[in-house]
């Protein structure tokens, strides 16, 4: 199951954050910058994958971006790996580019991705049709 979902810039702000457990705000911003140190720190060379406290982090570097994924022991991290890369290629057909100025729709299309921790979609036309469908009302 996946505990949380991040996304981070180079200098360690956090650009989007998507718990699926809760946990409170003080323990999230500790834990935000815990996990954004260990993977920040690492060099390209190093595995992806990082075993931290009780669970593991899966994490990709798209350019300036960090996208960092919690997992529980159970969850298959190869699959977290290329959900994270299927993410950014669904937002990169979205917006053209990974700039995110929509915050909100980075959410939706995230929840159509992911639900309750579990991965629920990774077809990108299905993800994107509740988008295109939101902006043709949106401009009419």
């Amino acid at each position: 199951m996946i505990k949380f979902f991040l996304m981070v810039n180079k200098q360690g702000q956090t650009r989007l954050s998507r718990y699926y457990e809760h946990i409170e705000i003080h323990k999230r911003t500790m834990l935000e910058a815990e996990v954004i140190k260990n993977c920040l720190s690492r060099s390209k060379d190093q595995c992806s994958f990082i075993e931290y406290k009780d669970f593991k982090l899966v994490y990709r570097q798209y350019a300036a971006l960090f996208v960092v994924v919690g997992i529980n022991e159970s969850e298959n991290e190869m699959a977290v790996y290329e959900l994270i890369h299927n993410f950014v290629e669904v937002l990169d057909k979205y917006f053209s580019r990974v700039i995110m100025f929509n915050l909100d729709r980075v959410h939706l299309i995230l929840d159509e991705m992911v639900l309750n921790g579990c991965i629920v979609e990774t077809n990108p036309n299905r993800i994107l049709a509740p988008l295109f469908v939101l902006d043709k009302v949106a401009e009419s």
